[in-house]
Parts: C-alpha cells; sequence; structure tokens
C-alpha cells in the first residue's frame, strides 16, 4: 500500500555563515562519539552527532530505575516509607562485598524507599537498585523488563535494560536522544523527586556520602542527572543546566576519560546557552497551513499549533529555517475541532530541530452525495498517479 504524505514548505530567515552538517556554527565540534543536546521549552535540537547510535548505558541505567519507581510512587504502588529488604544478592552484588558504588546496605535490613532513591539519584548506588528492583517485581530481571516496558511508554524506541544497576549485560542498549528523553521525563513529570539528583550530599546509616556528579559543584547551574562508564565504549553523562529561565538537556557518550568527560560536558552547556537565541516563527493561534479533506463539505481545514512555535538558533552563524506540515493525505470528513491531524517539522538547513503537532482549527462536516462523489474520483485519480510515479524508473 502507498503512504502518501501532505506537504507545505515554507521559508524564513536568511543564509548567514556556513554551518556544519549537524547543523551547528562550523567552528564546535564535540569529542564525544554520541551527542544530543536540547533547549527544553521549545525542544529545539541544539547538538547532534550519531545521537540514535546505540551503547551499553552502564550507571546511567539507574536513571530508568529511578523513572520506574518515580512512575510507582506517583500511582500509589509504593509509598515513599514502604520498606524493602536487602537480599544476598543485593548485598553481594551491589553492597560493600561488591567494592562498586554502594550505599552500604547491610544484609537482611530494611531501607525505606525515599532512603533507597536518595541513594541511587546522589550516590549511584548499585545495592540500592537492587533493593528497589527486587522489591517492586519478583526479581530484578522482572524489573529489568519493566524498565524497557516504560522506555516504550515515555518514547524510548529502541533502548532496552538487561538489569538495574547498568553492571555489565550484553542486552542492554541506549542512544543519546532517548536518555535526554528520559532525562526531560524526571524533571518534567516528577518535580517532587527530581531534585534528588541534584543535593551535593547523603548522610543515611551514618554514613556520609557526595553526590557523584562531577558537574554539580561547579556552580554552573547543572542540577542533575547522571554519569556511566563501559570498558570498551567510555565514558558516558546525561546532564540537566537551568539558567536565566532556559534549561537544557543534553547527553554525551564515547568520552575517553572522566577529566575528558567534565570538560566536554561544561564545553558543551556553555556553548549551548551563549550560542543561541529565540525565535518566533507562528505566533499563538496563527494559521500554519491546510490540509486536505475528502469528502468534506470543505476541501480543506486550517491547522495551527496549541501554542507559539519558538526555535533556538545561533547567533552568529544564522542557518536558513525551513517548516514542513506532516500528515496522512487525505484526512477523511466528518473532521473534529481539536484534531491532531499532523506535524510541522522545523529545520536549520537539512538538519531537524523541532518538531510539533498540529490540530485543526474548526470542524468539518461530510459533504453532499455530489461533493463525495467528486472527491472518490479524485483521490482515485491521485492515487493512480501516485503509484505510477512511484513505480517509474524515472522516480528511482
Amino acid at each position: 500500500m502507498l503512504k502518501r504524505i501532505g506537504v507545505a514548505l515554507f521559508l524564513f530567515g536568511a543564509c548567514g555563515s556556513a554551518v556544519a552538517a549537524d547543523g551547528a556554527p562550523a567552528a564546535f565540534d564535540t569529542k564525544a562519539q554520541q551527542a544530543f543536546m536540547i533547549e527544553a521549552s521549545t525542544g529545539t535540537i541544539l547538538l547532534s552527532k550519531a545521537e540514535d547510535a546505540p551503547f551499553s548505558p552502564a550507571s546511567l541505567a539507574k536513571l530508568m530505575t529511578m523513572d520506574v519507581v518515580f512512575d510507582a510512587l506517583k500511582r500509589g504502588e509504593i509509598k515513599p516509607d514502604t520498606e524493602f529488604q536487602v537480599s544476598e544478592n543485593a548485598w553481594r552484588t551491589g553492597g560493600a562485598p561488591s567494592r562498586a558504588s554502594t550505599m552500604f546496605a547491610a544484609l537482611k535490613s530494611k531501607v525505606s524507599v525515599l532512603d533507597l532513591v536518595q541513594g541511587v539519584a546522589i550516590q549511584q548506588a548499585n545495592d540500592g537498585c537492587i533493593v528497589l528492583a527486587e522489591g517492586i517485581s519478583i526479581s530484578e530481571r522482572e524489573f529489568a523488563r519493566r524498565m524497557t516496558q516504560r522506555a516504550r511508554e515515555i518514547g524510548m524506541p529502541k533502548a532496552v535494560f538487561g538489569n538495574s544497576t547498568g553492571l555489565p549485560d550484553a542486552e542492554s542498549k541506549v542512544s543519546a536522544r532517548e536518555m535526554v528523553t528520559l532525562a526531560q521525563d524526571l524533571q518534567q513529570n516528577h518535580p517532587d523527586l527530581y531534585p534528588y539528583f541534584g543535593k551535593p550530599d547523603f548522610t543515611w546509616n551514618k554514613i556520609f556520602q557526595r553526590n557523584r556528579n562531577p558537574l554539580l559543584p561547579l556552580g554552573m547551574g547543572v542540577d542533575g542527572l547522571g554519569t556511566g562508564y563501559a570498558e570498551g565504549e567510555g565514558f558516558s553523562i546525561v546532564a540537566s543546566l537551568v539558567r536565566n529561565d532556559r534549561r537544557l538537556f543534553l547527553a554525551l557518550g564515547g568520552l575517553a576519560s572522566d577529566k575528558e568527560r567534565t570538560e566536554e560536558s561544561k564545553r558543551v552547556l556553555e556553548w549551548g546557552l551563549s550560542n543561541f537565541q529565540s525565535q518566533r516563527i507562528f505566533a499563538d493561534g496563527e494559521v500554519i497551513g491546510a490540509a486536505s479533506v475528502y469528502g468534506g463539505a470543505s476541501s480543506s481545514v486550517p491547522l495551527a499549533a496549541k501554542s507559539a512555535v519558538d526555535v533556538y538558533v545561533p547567533v552568529n552563524s544564522p542557518d536558513r529555517l525551513s517548516a514542513r506540515i506532516v500528515y496522512r493525505w487525505p484526512l477523511s470528513a466528518p473532521v473534529a475541532a481539536g484534531y491532531e491531524a499532523g506535524t510541522l517539522k522545523v529545520f536549520s538547513g537539512a538538519r531537524l530541530v523541532r518538531e510539533v503537532p498540529l490540530y485543526t482549527m474548526k470542524a468539518v462536516e461530510r459533504g453532499s452525495l455530489g461533493s463525495r462523489a467528486f472527491d472518490a474520483l479524485m483521490e482515485l485519480a491521485e492515487t493512480l498517479l501516485f503509484s505510477w510515479l512511484w513505480d517509474s524508473p524515472a522516480s528511482t
């Protein structure tokens, strides 16, 4: 079956100085093997490099563990004062005997969910992850399946998690784009729990531990999230920074050392803050385009976003902005007002920087029998034309 998509094209701005292939100013690059950074209020992509390439999450998997736990708390499945017992598996695999990141939970002791959350969010405690996983699910393996399911629910289409900690596991894979999606969900949908990622330290059971995020002490506005390291793949980080009412989400992977990770994260975030400015391309309520309607009293329906459409563009090297409306053609009457009919895709040069849902601005009732018959004839003719163009050697 031929997939048909209606497209409208709009142009904004003027050509500026040269930009790199990924849309960033030509003078800027990152040492990271994978990179993805967005501005939060608009969703504008500021930097992308192999953003969909899979890599091992390592300890970044703990962010998904927290997302599952935060969701369970939000839904009332568990409570902050719910206590889970520390199993021998949790103690040996993630506790003091493991000599890895731990909150030193004692074997067979009981720890509250809120203390476990702080141990994981602040100290990236492996034992805390396993205790939570075993307490919420039948086993850590079952909890890992829940992590992958949760990833799909929040818009991570390919991420797979094999355990709650990120300890070496052949199945576990994420991408930089997906980790930014996860960071957004943690910050935007769990405002009561997200601040734990930014706490500088944690004292539990008379043990004082500092936050393991190397960007927090720098005073640059970072308020979370976590770091990772996988042998053969290097050092990674997911961070969020807020300054002057602007929030950036960043994911970097494949860095050579802990030091390089810190320095490169700082450099990329500072660049994102100082080299972009906001530009409004559609006002609130402005008609952005129209979608064709089959069998309706009207042959088309106007489309608009639910709010003004802004993007962040480079200050010193603005590229040409273009936008396309994409929808499955045609819409079939009747069409309700407020129906999500398509997507506005905004490009900076050849790089996609933002996608915005578009909604019908009015209802379109079914047309008369004659108009529907005419639309059916036109649809058949256009289908035959599209099919011929699709199969024509000249179109390949």
